[in-house]
């Protein structure tokens, strides 16, 4: 096997991480809410009804930025309805998901729950530009962060919250090139309405950072010039926009599902050259950065499958949906997304994993019962708690493997973060089913002496997964050997592996 090799040195460099970029989304949907993050009759609730089982995982998985409440669910939702005593908020049935919506969990809980995260915690709340409009998305602002002394904001005060919540980053919508979307718009329909909302929004606050949707996916039949004909409207008064993605593997096909980053970093390219191209033809000097705020690993095709199967006068309270159990592969294929965003970063200074607790999630719950880490739950808290810093330009020398949806493709994806303190850390992925991958890097200028830890998330079993039965299954281990001897790195990564080298 032909060794795997790159360079650091601190002269080259992508950009400094923003922590937005590890973001996460909590959606109306499913058991993402209710007997997930919030179950009042659980035995470790709080007096707001919080599962603190569930938080203590979501703080050490290191989540920032949250999104809420779509997602989907945002084109119907009423944000009235989800403020005021619990008790007399009204239900509703949801279209996007088919489910009935209770209410009982609200704006004010999910502040709450911001809160109880820590400080790190930020909200990131959509507008309903489905069914409403400029008027809603005004209204819902006031309501939010103005101190006091008008109608909405003493009825925020009345309702229990005396101060402010502080939203400064909104989502102008969800996915509104998507004909699933309530409310779907053609690109110039949504430009405009995102516009005047963003307008008006700035004339409320001009400090508040916007969100306008970008398209749903990159095999789109509207991509790139949905992003250019939204963008022509609303490029002086956004701040970001959207990029959602989902992989899985298709036909059995796993090498090309390990290789999935590929069209991520492909996907991240061309919205970035359709920003700048808009940019350039309006002689515009602002940069537009992208919001990578719907990404994971989604097994799509088994809800399609189910969702043919609902009944017409089937709308159940918090069905199980979308609870995909992720194995060790699923696992590998996470963390180079992860890989992918940060070698990106900087121009992908938000981004959010899609969702936080039981839908597609890396936090899972039985109700009543105990909550449990996915395998994706490690590489992510991994990547929030040492990709913190400054990306080091990764330019990989790899041996090759076969695909068939990439083509030829490099075994080794990598990327590297220098933080304040001068240590580095590399983050990689060796793509190889069976082979064990050798590792050099030349480590140039940057000071560093030894291996502080070298842990991989690897198994002989690729499809093990942690489950309520066996919710320890799966946690990343050591790795012996790793040695760092004048200037360079040399390691071992195992076959169809999560790797995380720590240097000082």
């Amino acid at each position: 096997m032909r060794t795997a090799r790159f360079t650091l040195d601190p002269a080259f460099t992508v950009g400094e991480v923003s922590p937005r970029l590890f973001g996460s989304f909590v959606e109306h949907l499913g058991r993402c809410v209710y007997t997930g993050i919030y179950e009042p009759d659980h035995p470790t609730a709080d007096e707001a009804g919080l599962r603190q089982d569930v938080l203590d995982l979501v703080r050490e998985l290191g989540v920032t930025a949250i999104r809420y409440p779509g997602g989907n669910f945002v084109s119907g939702y009423k944000w009235e309805d989800s403020v005021g005593p619990a008790e007399d908020r009204p239900r509703r049935l949801d279209l996007a998901w088919h489910s009935t919506e209770t209410n009982r969990f609200g704006l004010s809980e999910y502040i709450a729950f911001l809160r109880k995260i820590g400080p790190q915690a930020e909200p990131m709340m959509a507008v309903n530009l489905g069914t409403r409009g400029v008027a809603e998305a005004l209204e819902l602002q006031e309501y939010a962060n103005h101190p006091a002394g008008t109608a909405l904001s003493d009825l925020r005060v009345a309702h229990g919250d005396k101060e402010p919540f502080g939203i400064r980053l909104w989502c102008l919508g969800n996915e509104m090139d998507g004909p699933w979307q309530t409310g779907h718009k053609t690109a110039r329909e949504y430009g405009r309405i995102a516009a005047e909302t963003a307008r008006a929004m700035r004339q409320a606050d001009p400090a508040v950072e916007l969100v306008a949707c970008g398209s749903s996916g990159q095999s789109m039949p509207t991509f790139a010039e949905w992003e250019a004909t939204v963008l022509a409207e609303t490029y002086d008064l956004v701040d970001y926009i959207s990029l959602h993605a989902y992989y899985e593997p298709v036909d059995g096909d796993v090498d090309s599902f390990l290789a999935s980053a590929v069209d991520m970093e492909s996907f991240i390219e061309n919205v970035i050259a359709t920003c700048d191209h808009v940019g350039a033809r309006l002689k515009s000097k602002k940069k537009i950065n992208l919001s990578f705020d719907e990404w994971n690993v989604w097994y799509l095709s088994r809800w399609e499958e189910r969702a043919r199967t609902f009944g017409r006068h089937d709308w159940p309270e918090a069905p199980r949906l979308l609870e995909d159990s992720y194995s060790v592969t699923d696992a590998v294929v996470f963390g180079s997304l992860l890989i992918a965003l940060l070698r990106h970063a900087d121009r992908v200074t938000v981004a959010c994993l899609a969702q936080l607790v039981n839908v597609i999630a890396p936090i899972m719950t039985e109700p009543g019962g105990p909550a449990w880490r996915q395998t994706t739950f490690f590489p992510f808290a991994q990547a929030s708690a040492y990709g913190r810093g400054e990306v080091l330009d990764v330019r990989v020398d790899s041996p090759t493997y076969r695909t068939a949806k990439y083509g030829e493709t490099d075994l080794l994806h990598a990327t590297a973060v220098r933080a304040g303190d001068g240590s580095v850390t590399v983050f990689a992925v060796n793509r190889g089913r069976t082979d064990a991958l050798p590792l050099e890097v030349a480590l140039n200028g940057l000071g560093l002496t030894r291996v502080v830890e070298h842990s991989a998330l690897a198994d002989d079993d690729p499809d093990a997964r942690n489950t309520l039965d066996a919710p320890a299954r799966v946690t990343p281990h050591p790795v012996e050997g790793t040695a760092l001897t004048d200037g360079r790195l040399d390691a071992v990564l195992e076959p169809l592996s999560w790797n995380v080298i720590r240097l000082a």
